[in-house]
């Protein structure tokens, strides 16, 4: 492989050169693959992308894009025929431009309906915040605890896909039952409002509320009766607890 870069680099922007140079070699995928994870002349990236069989196989047109010197053009066109996994992987570069990353998102959003079990929560593990929200509206449990332990995951996505009238009742109890999120102020006022949070759950928020956000549960339309009794009590008992 060294010796096939070093050829690249003399062949460096002649077209016929990078041809004559291809042709001759034609290196098999993993070693074109490999190849392409360091810096090569933009002809050469342009070659393959175009010329079979290379330009059919997704494994090398992944590395096309993610190749730092690839032309921004030339990596939009390609998105669209990368696997989800490579998808991902284009989505959090940072050697990618910023617009063919939001490609990449918008790729990979199309494909989730079709992703496996398994997929999405690899997926989860690795996503970019746009995915992520688009993950949280996922059903299976083990996709949503996947997500909510990815390290991109912004506290305000959370809530606000806590606070939808889609929220799944997966998705509280696993916000509710998180080591990382169950102790956030936010995420437990969104819990309380959530009319889908289970009654048990639901209660075990009231504690730590606040009493202008207690109100604001025992007022909120849709939420159980017991809820909204149980929110004023806490008010009367807190008000109780301050009197001399």
């Amino acid at each position: 492989m060294d010796l096939l870069y070093r050829e690249a680099l003399r062949a460096g922007e002649d077209p016929a050169a990078v041809r004559a140079l291809l042709a001759e070699r034609r290196p098999d995928d993993s070693v074109l693959a490999s190849l392409l994870r360091r810096a090569l002349p933009i002809q050469f990236l342009e070659h393959v992308a175009r010329t079979p069989p290379w330009s059919e196989r997704p494994i090398v047109l992944a590395r096309v894009v993610l190749n730092p010197r690839s032309p921004r053009g030339l990596s939009l066109r390609l998105v669209s025929s990368l696997y989800w996994r490579d998808l991902a992987e284009v989505s959090t570069s940072p050697a990618v431009p910023a617009a063919v990353r939001v490609r990449a998102e918008a790729s990979l959003r199309d494909l989730l309906p079709d992703l496996r079990l398994g997929e999405r929560i690899t997926l989860g593990k690795i996503a970019t915040p746009a995915i992520l929200t688009a993950l949280l509206a996922d059903l299976d449990a083990l996709v949503l605890e996947a997500a909510l332990r990815n390290p991109r995951l912004r506290e305000e996505d959370l809530v606000t896909a806590l606070r939808r009238d889609t929220a799944s009742r997966a998705l509280t109890e696993v916000a509710a039952e998180s080591s990382r999120w169950k102790e956030r102020y936010a995420v437990r006022l969104a819990l309380a409002l959530q009319p889908r949070t289970p009654l048990p759950l639901t209660l075990l928020q009231l504690s730590s509320l606040s009493k202008a956000d207690l109100i604001r549960v025992a007022r909120t339309k849709g939420l159980p009766p017991l809820v909204q009794a149980a929110a004023l009590a806490t008010v009367e008992r807190m008000a109780g607890l301050r009197q001399p």
